[in-house]
């Protein structure tokens, strides 16, 4: 397993799935340990991904001091990865939360990102709130699965403030396109997986500043795939379209019958959709 040094010398752990060029994948989560994100569909066929461990998460170590989860911290530790990669731009795919820190660090570092994967992405950075109106009329789009009934009861629990563990538990099948025992897996394997310290230091005090981010996305001039999931009530498609229009070289792909991890609904559409996307080949995605 490969590490190296963060700034302040803390030891960071990545994995590396495939061959090709390089593509730098930030986990979401928030603080969640890479290893959910596997191969993602079998991306790993056309790029060489390289999967990081925030600090705290899976193989990495946990920092001498809390306060450098917040995720404006760890855009240091994402361009430490890179510059021990030897890359002088990169390819970039961050994945839900981990979206914040890529919005973050193109903020700071444009001139090192010459493509940007935004998968199902969480748009806390830059200050665009998904109501409960809009959860719930996604979630309506469920409504024949066997399961709906108990699940949007959770949900309307949660968005009138009542959440609890059950509840979000119940909610769990409204995270994926097919609740088979792939997914179920997945979901179970979720919580291990987490640094929860670590998850609520994330989104400190001062750790996002939404206008400065969108000024700085508005400026950013290489290619963006901000990639939806239809049926995704944590990056529904009508708040997607209002986040890419924040970006002068973005075009939205929602993926039909997708959740939140759209590799995993349909492996084949996504890797096709992602891998024509970093290619650069017109029209395909």
């Amino acid at each position: 397993m490969p590490t190296f040094s963060a700034q302040d010398g803390t030891k960071l752990a990545y994995h590396v799935f495939g061959n090709g060029a390089p593509l730098v994948c930030l986990p979401g989560g928030p603080m969640q340990a890479s290893v959910y994100l596997g191969d993602l569909g079998g991306l790993s066929a056309h790029r060489q991904l390289i999967t990081l461990d925030l600090r705290g998460t899976g193989q990495s170590a946990i920092p001498k001091s809390a306060a450098s989860y917040r995720c404006d911290q760890l855009v240091d530790d994402v361009d430490a990865l890179r510059e021990h990669l030897g890359l002088e731009r990169m390819d970039l795919l961050a994945h839900s939360a981990g979206a914040n820190l890529a919005a973050l660090y193109v903020g700071r570092h444009p001139e090192h990102v010459s493509k940007l994967a935004l998968i199902t992405p969480s748009t806390r950075a830059v200050g665009i709130a998904i109501t409960g109106d809009v959860r719930r009329e996604t979630a309506q789009l469920r409504q024949d699965e066997p399961w709906f009934a108990t699940a949007f009861a959770a949900l309307e629990a949660i968005v009138a403030g009542k959440a609890t563990d059950d509840r979000w538990q119940a909610v769990a099948p409204f995270f994926h396109g097919r609740w088979d025992e792939v997914s179920q897996a997945h979901q179970a394997a979720e919580d291990g997986q987490k640094n929860k310290e670590a998850a609520t230091a994330l989104g400190a005090e001062g750790a996002f500043d939404p206008d400065a981010t969108r000024a700085a996305l508005a400026r950013f001039g290489p290619p963006v795939l901000p990639l939806a999931g239809e049926v995704d009530l944590q990056a529904p498609p009508r708040t997607m379209a209002e986040f890419t229009e924040l970006f002068p070289n973005a075009r939205l792909v929602i993926q039909s019958g997708a959740g939140h991890f759209p590799w995993l609904d349909d492996p084949d559409r996504f890797v096709a959709t992602t891998a024509a996307f970093l290619s650069g080949v017109q029209g395909s995605w």
